[in-house]
């Protein structure tokens, strides 16, 4: 396996316009004025992350904190962050059993490491409890402690031949995936960071510390197919 660089991502300043990748400007004339509006669950994390990235594509967002914020959203974004106390978060609310109705009856959602985990059917640790939705298996914390973080550049099967500089933090990987899990990238070793499962996408890395928006864009498409 190609050893990864170290740590050392600068979170973008989002709105500013010039760092719209060209791909983005495509995208941006598609999804400014077509209404959509992206939950993003806000209890913890990297919330504001995915919120700025949002912005920069046109794309209205909502933070999610409450049973009542999942009405009225195209789409959820469980972001990074701790998900033992996102658990306890999500129960504290009382937002699980709405979340896992919401996203059951088919609103698209994506998981982003905390949020991966969250998504899985089965971890290999006992806590958190996720919300046993995704077919996949996940280990939890897998690459190690927050001095291993690591970036790398990534072949993502949904968004062509041209690689995407990728964050992993404390990150998650999938240890196994269900026979209608589609694979989109693995590590050079074979680890897979990224998986869709119908309205469902996980990934273990963190799209919204670079300027790359094109995961978010990726999404996007996503959230308007589910909606025609």
């Amino acid at each position: 396996m190609k050893i990864p660089t170290p740590i050392s991502w600068q979170i973008a300043n989002q709105r500013h316009p010039k760092l719209v990748s060209g791909s983005s400007k495509k995208i941006l004339d598609q999804v400014r004025n077509d209404g959509l509006v992206i939950g993003v669950l806000a209890l913890q994390g990297d919330f504001l992350e995915h919120i700025l990235t949002l912005e920069r594509l046109g794309v209205s967002a909502k933070e999610v904190k409450l049973p009542r914020d999942l009405e009225n959203i195209d789409g959820l974004i469980m972001p990074g962050g701790e998900s033992t106390t996102m658990a306890k978060l999500l129960d504290a609310f009382e937002l699980r059993e709405p979340l896992k109705i919401k996203i059951q009856e088919g609103l698209p959602v994506w998981g982003t490491c905390a949020g991966m985990i969250l998504l899985a059917k089965k971890l290999t640790q006992d806590k958190p409890i996720p919300l046993g939705l995704m077919d996949i298996e996940v280990n939890r914390n897998a690459f190690g402690r927050q001095i291993d973080s690591f970036e790398v550049d990534l072949k993502i099967k949904s968004l062509g031949e041209k690689t995407l500089h990728a964050t992993f933090i404390r990150a998650p990987w999938i240890v196994s995936a269900g026979p209608e899990i589609e694979i989109l990238s693995k590590l050079e070793d074979g680890t897979i960071v990224a998986a869709k499962e119908k309205n469902m996408l996980a990934t273990s890395f963190h799209p919204e510390l670079t300027s790359d928006t094109r995961m978010h864009e990726y999404f996007i498409s996503v959230i308007k197919n589910a909606i025609k």
